[in-house]
């Protein structure tokens, strides 16, 4: 029996996310949200549904079990037992999305066990597309909204990009910008001198995806997170040479019971 190959599966995911893109924007653009909220209170979108059950639908034939935020979830004692599953979150980002902001994405990603060995991040609005997988790398390609699924593996860049910043990079997240994260923040500074670091602040997977290509070198998480928020963007910084590990130096694990990712840090 021929061994998988999980870049195999890159080609069907980025198609789907161009897809799920499409129908994010087209909500995007009319703002027919229809918006309601969840248990948590964390808001849903008209955007969000549509975008996963094209995902559903376009890696359904590919055979292996789904989670997604936006779906009802097997039960843990149903889903321990899996070993290739995709786990998706169709629309990263919506408190950005009903802003009428920039910063959503469409994440994909395929786990094997416990770890992801493959990612896809679309940038609906700039068009930038990242991908990759344990087996062939990480690459980022522009306008991917233009482009089929082959000519955006031919013009993928690969990551991490040449251009390299001069400062030390740090990313966090405005909404997420909690005492335990500035604290952190000011001890790197306080290290390495407040004139020789940088700080950017962005929304969703983007943050991921600035360590994955270069222009970031350290993205710290100390607040809650869930696992199909970092999934893809784990699998591409891998592949791109970053390291993702816990606060304490173990690894990222996914298809816990709960979901709930620990503190965290992907750093390059």
């Amino acid at each position: 029996m021929e061994k998988f190959e999980p870049k195999s599966l890159l080609k069907p995911a980025i198609r789907a996310a161009l897809e799920a893109g499409e129908a994010i924007m087209k909500v995007h653009r009319s703002r027919d949200l229809e918006v309601e909220y969840k248990e948590d209170e964390s808001p849903v979108t008209l955007a969000d549904k549509e975008a996963s059950r094209v995902i559903i639908e376009m890696l359904t034939p590919y055979g292996f079990p789904f989670l997604s935020e936006e779906e009802t979830f097997p039960p843990y004692e149903e889903r321990e037992k899996w070993g290739y599953f995709w786990m998706i979150d169709p629309l990263d980002g919506t408190k950005e999305f009903i802003r009428n902001g920039d910063d959503f994405t469409v994440n994909i990603a395929l786990i094997d066990k416990n770890q992801p060995v493959l990612g896809v991040i679309y940038v609906p609005v700039t068009g930038y597309l990242y991908f990759g997988s344990t087996d062939k790398g990480a690459y980022r390609t522009a306008n991917a909204d233009t482009l089929s699924a082959e000519q955006i593996f031919a013009k993928g860049v690969q990551l991490p990009l040449e251009n390299q910043h001069e400062k030390f990079t740090l990313v966090g997240s405005l909404s997420h910008m909690n005492k335990e994260t500035s604290a952190y923040f000011d001890k790197l500074m306080e290290e390495k001198g407040k004139e020789n670091v940088d700080v950017v602040i962005c929304g969703s997977s983007l943050k991921m995806c600035m360590v994955g290509e270069g222009t970031a070198d350290c993205y710290p998480r100390l607040s809650n997170i869930m696992e199909w928020d970092t999934a893809a963007g784990h699998a591409i910084c891998e592949a791109s040479g970053c390291e993702v590990t816990q606060w304490n130096g173990k690894p990222l694990i996914y298809n816990k019971e709960d979901f709930y990712q620990p503190w965290f840090r992907v750093c390059r």
